[in-house]
C-alpha cells in the first residue's frame, strides 16, 4: 500500500480546490488561502477563474487545463510538481473531478507518487440531493447523459433497477429530451429538478416525471440537477443457461468434466425439472443418433 500522510509534509502538492457554484460567499477561507499560496492554478476556464481571483485578491499565475488539452497540460503540470511547485486545480464551479478532467490530473499525480490534497466545498449534486426530499442513504451520481438518443436510452436501461436516488446533470435545451427518456425507461416516478443552485433564481420543482414534462412545455432556463427516485422493483435474474436447451445445458456440464449422470442431475435441479425428464430426453437423442 502506498501511504499518503497529507499534513506531514511541506513538499510540492496537487491541491483539488472547489469553487462556488453560484454564490461567492460559499468560497471557504481555506480555499482562498491555498489558491494564494500555490505556485500555479490550473483552471478549466482561465477567464472565469480570473474573476474569482480578482474578487478575493488572489494573484497566483493561472494556466489552462481542460478537456481538450488535458493530455499535454496534465503532463506538464505533473512535471511542475516534480520540479518543486505546488499546483491547485479548479473547475468553473464546484468540485473539480466531478464531470470534468480534474480526475485525470489526480490519477496522474497518484501514478507519479505525488501527494494529492482535496479540499471540501461546494458541489451541486450533493447540495441538490439533500434539498430534494428523496432518499439520501443510497444514491448514484451519473452526471450528464449521452446526447444521442440511442446511447441515452441504453444508459437509462442500465440504471432502471437502481434502488438508490439517481442524480443527473442537464442543460436546459436538452432537459425535455432527457425527461422523455426517463419516462420511457423508468415510468412515471417521483423526481426533483434543482435549478440554478445557490443563485438568485434557485428553484426546486418536486413532482412526477409526467408533471416535469408538462412544466418543460414553457421556456426552460438555467442549469439543472435532476434527481429521480430509485426503483422499488428488483432486477430480473437471468441464469447463464436460460438460452440453452436442456440437452445443451447437460452437454455444457459434461464439457466441464462432469459425468453424464451427474450433469443430468445438476441441470435438472437448476431448471426445476425432474431428473427422469432430462435423463429420458438426453438418452432419447443418443438413440436417434
Amino acid at each position: 500500500m502506498n501511504s499518503q500522510k497529507s499534513y506531514q509534509t511541506d513538499g510540492p502538492t496537487l491541491y483539488v480546490v472547489p469553487t462556488p457554484i453560484g454564490n461567492l460567499e460559499d468560497m471557504t477561507y481555506r480555499a482562498v488561502r491555498i489558491l494564494g499560496e500555490v505556485d500555479l492554478i490550473a483552471a478549466e476556464d482561465t477567464r472565469q477563474t480570473m474573476k474569482l481571483c480578482r474578487h478575493f485578491g488572489i494573484e497566483t499565475k493561472l494556466v489552462s487545463y481542460h478537456e481538450h488539452n488535458k493530455h499535454v497540460s496534465g503532463s506538464r503540470l505533473i512535471e511542475d510538481i516534480e520540479a518543486g511547485k505546488s499546483v491547485a486545480v479548479v473547475s468553473d464551479a464546484g468540485m473539480p473531478g466531478i464531470s470534468d478532467p480534474g480526475s485525470d490530473l489526480v490519477r496522474l499525480a497518484i501514478q507519479a507518487r505525488l501527494p494529492v490534497v482535496v479540499l471540501p466545498g461546494a458541489n451541486a449534486a450533493l447540495t441538490a440531493l439533500v434539498a430534494s426530499g428523496l432518499a439520501t442513504e443510497r444514491f448514484l451520481y451519473y452526471g450528464f447523459l449521452p446526447r444521442k438518443k440511442k446511447e441515452r436510452l441504453e444508459v437509462l436501461s442500465s440504471l432502471q433497477y437502481e434502488p438508490g436516488t439517481i442524480i443527473f446533470y442537464e442543460a436546459p435545451h436538452r432537459l425535455k429530451e432527457m425527461l422523455t427518456g426517463i419516462q420511457d425507461v423508468f415510468g412515471n416516478r417521483q423526481l426533483v429538478l434543482g435549478r440554478e443552485l445557490t443563485k438568485t433564481f434557485e428553484e426546486f420543482l418536486r413532482g412526477t416525471v409526467e408533471e416535469a414534462l408538462v412544466w418543460c412545455g414553457g421556456e426552460v432556463r438555467g442549469e439543472f440537477v435532476v434527481m429521480v427516485e430509485g426503483s422499488t422493483e428488483a432486477a430480473p435474474t437471468h441464469d447463464w443457461w436460460e438460452a440453452l436447451s436442456p440437452l445443451e445445458h447437460v452437454d455444457r456440464y459434461i464439457e466441464d468434466g462432469l459425468k453424464p449422470n451427474a450433469a443430468i442431475k445438476k441441470a435438472a435441479k437448476e431448471r426445476g425439472l425432474s431428473r427422469s425428464e432430462v435423463y429420458d430426453a438426453y438418452h432419447q437423442v443418443d438413440k436417434k443418433e
